[in-house]
């Protein structure tokens, strides 16, 4: 557009105050996906096996109902009261009827939501492969808290993150050809789905789950098959550092299990936005080309 030639800043911009107003939804979206998962999955095991007596869910539940409310006053939550970050601050951190505290995650994920969408606007500038960028941060933003709290990665973000990549790639709207697309799809799944059956032949156990096969199928479709091994290189290192911390802070022992794909998110996220320039560096430095 016009408008945003002549006045570059306009976009980061709109996309910062895009970016915490859909940050207070994905708030909603991290907190109902898993229960309204859960709520699905005693649906179809009722129906499928009677003989067990078990009770399916009662009443609507999704994104948009019931209204959100204080989780121990049960006061619905007004809209004044549910301004990204500012009205976190202005209530001080508690609920306007009982004082009840109000998680400060609420307000960092709004924050890290249109942070991350003002870095993805300045870096790649006004397109439609740009608003399908911001799209694609949401998703995994969402992913992985969902994640990190449930340690359960749901098909209805990572499948359609898998699809759009190779659509976008399919239209020419993205800069990643049809073919790398698909081969990084591919490939992104087939390496961890590998991984994981070597680690359960030799050890006898599971050492991830298939949502993180599908999430790196996602990158992979999104950004072609040349970045696959830096998402791989830097989420097992973030993973690596994180996990250890868990299990010091935590002291638990290393059969325990933590969620390894908010770290293929920050890994993929960071591939998008300077991976290029990190391939072109490493190359440059250690490879001679």
């Amino acid at each position: 557009m016009e408008l945003f030639n002549f006045y570059p800043w306009l976009f980061p911009l709109l996309a910062a105050v895009f970016g915490l107003v859909i940050g207070s939804f994905l708030n909603v979206v991290i907190h109902r996906l898993p229960i309204m998962m859960e709520r699905e999955w005693r649906q179809e095991c009722a129906a499928s096996f009677p003989e067990y007596n078990i009770s399916p869910p009662k009443g609507v539940y999704n994104l948009s109902v019931p209204r959100s409310t204080c989780p121990k006053c049960k006061t619905p939550i007004r809209i004044l009261d549910n301004i990204p970050v500012l009205s976190w601050l202005l209530l001080r951190g508690k609920c306007r009827a009982c004082g009840n505290p109000i998680s400060i995650r609420y307000p960092l994920v709004e924050a890290l939501t249109g942070g991350l969408c003002f870095l993805v606007a300045s870096q790649f500038g006004f397109s439609i492969f740009s608003l399908a960028l911001l799209v694609f941060t949401f998703v995994l933003i969402a992913a992985t808290f969902i994640d990190l709290d449930t340690m359960l990665l749901p098909d209805s973000l990572t499948l359609p993150l898998v699809w759009s990549g190779v659509v976008l790639a399919l239209l020419q709207v993205s800069p990643v050809s049809l073919q790398d697309s698909v081969i990084g799809a591919l490939a992104g799944y087939l390496s961890l789905w590998s991984v994981y059956w070597l680690f359960k032949l030799v050890t006898g156990k599971e050492g991830m789950g298939y949502g993180d096969f599908k999430l790196l199928a996602a990158l992979g479709a999104w950004l072609g098959w040349q970045y696959l091994p830096m998402i791989i290189l830097f989420s097992s290192l973030v993973g690596l550092v994180f996990g250890l911390i868990q299990l010091r802070l935590k002291q638990q022992g290393i059969d325990q299990g933590f969620p390894f794909g908010p770290y293929l998110a920050i890994a993929g996220w960071i591939s998008m936005m300077w991976g290029e320039g990190i391939l072109n560096w490493y190359l440059s430095n250690y490879i001679g080309l």
